[in-house]
């Protein structure tokens, strides 16, 4: 049963990463709108960006796996706000790749982006209160959202 929870907890996080390669083919060359776009000097190579999706998609799948085997004792409202929270940040960062990449909304991205941030934030708070560590995995995931808040902006200032 541990080991379906695990499967489950990785295959939920990396859904996302999935169903965003529907429009946003690997950023090493396969969005050629995106490419052609003025962006920041400090976005990274397109190489970057599928390694860091997926440490991170990781992180958050093992996070979600140690809040879900955490002993359920008084625990169980705030492991139910966790999961919500978790399902929400899923279907906000499967529309951010649909609007950003597919709609080439990068405005509405960003609304997209910072509900996700908040969320995500929220998230991390209730992972906190029924494990510490899967917070800390939480961690990186967060800073990696205020970078790409960063950089969808900087794509709406510079073009």
């Amino acid at each position: 049963m541990t080991f379906l929870k695990f499967i489950l907890a990785m295959f939920l996080s990396f859904l996302p990463g999935i169903l965003g390669i529907i429009v946003a083919p690997i950023q090493t060359g396969g969005n050629l709108w995106y490419n052609t776009l003025n962006q920041s000097m400090l976005t990274p190579p397109g190489w970057v960006f599928p390694v860091a999706w997926t440490i991170l998609y990781f992180l958050i799948g093992l996070a979600l796996f140690m809040v879900m085997q955490a002993d359920n004792t008084k625990k169980y409202y705030t492991k139910t706000m966790a999961y919500w929270l978790f399902v929400i940040n899923l279907i906000l960062n499967t529309v951010w790749s649909f609007v950003f990449f597919g709609a080439h909304m990068p405005g509405v991205a960003l609304l997209v982006l910072l509900a996700l941030i908040i969320t995500v934030i929220f998230m991390a708070r209730e992972f906190f209160r029924i494990n510490q560590a899967s917070f800390w995995l939480i961690v990186p995931y967060i800073l990696w959202l205020f970078f790409a808040f960063y950089l969808n902006a900087m794509i709406i200032i510079l073009n």
